[in-house]
């Protein structure tokens, strides 16, 4: 193998490892409520405009 062809193979085992860190990181079970929150904000933010119309 050349640099090149060791760059390359080095490269991609960079990106899949930094894609599996933002992976774990994302579904860690401690953020859950961090990550779950802004879903169910816009929920009551549409029950409070429907009460006020």
């Amino acid at each position: 193998m050349n640099f090149s062809q060791i760059a390359y193979v080095a490269f991609t085992m960079v990106l899949a490892l930094v894609m599996a860190g933002i992976i774990i990181y994302y579904f860690n079970p401690k953020r859950k409520k961090e990550v779950e929150e802004p879903k169910y904000r816009m929920l009551r933010d549409d029950d409070k405009k429907e009460h006020h119309d």
